[in-house]
C-alpha cells in the first residue's frame, strides 16, 4: 500500500512538472507594427490584436500559439490629416486588405524548427484574405512576453496592387512585395 501511494505521488508530481499553461494575449499591452516599402520610401503603422493565446510548459518553453488581428484597425503612423486618412482608406479597400470583407488575419504556430536559449525559429500558418500560407521567423520568449519580426510577401495573399512582380512600367510608383511585422506580445 505504501508503494502504491508513493508511485501515485510521484506520478502526480510528474504531471505537475510537465503541465502546460495557456495564457491569453493582453491586447491592450501588445503591439504589432508594420512597414511597407516602396521605391520612393516607406510607410509605417500599427494594427491591433483582437485576441490570442500562447501555451508554455512549466519551464517556460513555447508549445503553441495563435493570434487573431483586427484588420480594420490598420493605422498609419507616419502621416497626418488628409494623407493619413487616404492611405488608411486605400489599405482597407479592395486594392489591399479589403477589410469590410476580410475583418481578421490569423497566425497559428505549426512547428518549432529550432531553439537556442529563449529564441525559437518557428513555422506558422499566416491567413490573410482567407488565403493561408506558411511563414518562417524567429521569436524570443521571455516570461510573459514574446517579440520578433515576421516578413511576408503580400502577393501570396492576392494583394498585387503596385507590385513590380505583376505590373511593368510602375517606375517610382512600385511598392515592394514584402511587408514587415514587428511584434511585442504580452500575455496575462
Amino acid at each position: 500500500m505504501k508503494k502504491l501511494l508513493l508511485v501515485l505521488a510521484v506520478l502526480g508530481l510528474t504531471q505537475l512538472t510537465f503541465a502546460e499553461k495557456t495564457h491569453t494575449v493582453d491586447t491592450s499591452a501588445s503591439k504589432l507594427a508594420w512597414t511597407g516599402k516602396k521605391v520612393t520610401g516607406k510607410h509605417i503603422g500599427t494594427v491591433s490584436f483582437k485576441s490570442g493565446k500562447v501555451t508554455l510548459d512549466s519551464n517556460g518553453v513555447l508549445k503553441s500559439a495563435e493570434f487573431i488581428v483586427d484588420m480594420d484597425s490598420i493605422n498609419v503612423t507616419d502621416l497626418e490629416g488628409e494623407w493619413k486618412a487616404k492611405l488608411e482608406g486605400h489599405l482597407k479597400n479592395e486594392d489591399f486588405f479589403n477589410t469590410p470583407v476580410h475583418k481578421e488575419a490569423r497566425l497559428k504556430l505549426q512547428k518549432i524548427l529550432s531553439k537556442s536559449g529563449n529564441t525559437y525559429e518557428v513555422e506558422s500558418n499566416l491567413t490573410i484574405k482567407k488565403v493561408t500560407k506558411p511563414v518562417k521567423f524567429k521569436v524570443t520568449v521571455e516570461g510573459n512576453k514574446m517579440s520578433g519580426k515576421l516578413v511576408f510577401n503580400r502577393t501570396n495573399y492576392g494583394i498585387k496592387y503596385g507590385s513590380g512582380s505583376f505590373f511593368s512600367g510602375l517606375g517610382d510608383k512600385m511598392i515592394f512585395d514584402d511587408v514587415e511585422l514587428d511584434f511585442n506580445v504580452v500575455t496575462k
